[in-house]
């Protein structure tokens, strides 16, 4: 099992290493960082970040190429998507469909987690499998996920009632280390989407959960009514 305990005199968290395929199948690697309302994610190939305070109410996006960033509240970026994500799809009322998770009983080790498939249907359509972990211990990352979760919840109900639905019934058997989309391609088999590589507890230092020193903060345009 690939999970490491590290001794630290920081803040306890977990780290994880995934590998995510696009439409195309194009890997990239992705790594996340949680720790008490804690969440940060990197792109190394694009060289950006983005860092989740729910404890302060505060979301920075950090491009490590140019050194800038730019640090607003979370609640007023996560009302600004909502409003975005209603005007894209105004007059077209999302359908709800019913969710119901499956455990066909399949079971394997995938990157030295031991790991159970279970399929998410939804209108009857399988849309994915997610094969998921108790290996690792969930309070920290848990904690981290829930909020991701309730997202939007305020501004966008219906919108994310799916996704948030989908995360809460697939959340008792753990957390997936390999998930398999049928959505992306069209009835002709399954695309790994999500691949976790690696995972580790360790102490991680406040500074993870701050832009770099020396970087310039951008004040973004305020939006126009």
């Amino acid at each position: 099992m690939l999970l490491l305990e590290v001794a630290g005199e920081s803040q306890a968290g977990v780290v994880v290493e995934q590998v995510v395929r696009d439409r195309e199948g194009n890997p990239s690697k992705v790594l996340l960082y949680f720790s008490d309302g804690l969440f940060r994610t990197d792109h190394p190939a694009s060289g950006l970040t983005t860092i989740m305070d729910f404890r302060e109410d505060r979301l920075a996006m950090i491009d490590h190429r140019s050194r800038n960033y730019i640090e607003v509240k979370l609640s007023q970026w996560e009302r600004e998507v909502a409003r975005r994500l209603k005007e894209e799809i105004s007059g077209v009322m999302p359908k709800g469909r019913k969710i119901i998770v499956k455990k066909p009983g399949r079971k394997a080790v995938i990157n030295g987690f031991q790991t159970e498939q279970m399929e998410v249907w939804a209108g009857g359509e399988l849309i994915e499998e997610n094969w998921m972990t108790r290996d690792v211990e969930m309070k920290e990352v848990e904690k981290v996920m829930d909020r991701v979760a309730q997202g939007f919840s305020k501004d966008f109900r219906l919108e994310m009632k799916e996704g948030r639905e989908i995360y809460e019934k697939l959340k008792p058997y753990g957390f997936p280390i390999l998930i398999k989309d049928y959505t992306m391609t069209y009835g002709l088999g399954a695309i790994d989407r999500v691949e976790v590589r690696k995972m580790e507890k360790k102490e991680l230092e406040k500074e993870v959960f701050l832009p770099p020193a020396g970087y310039q903060k951008i004040v973004p345009e305020s939006p126009k009514k």
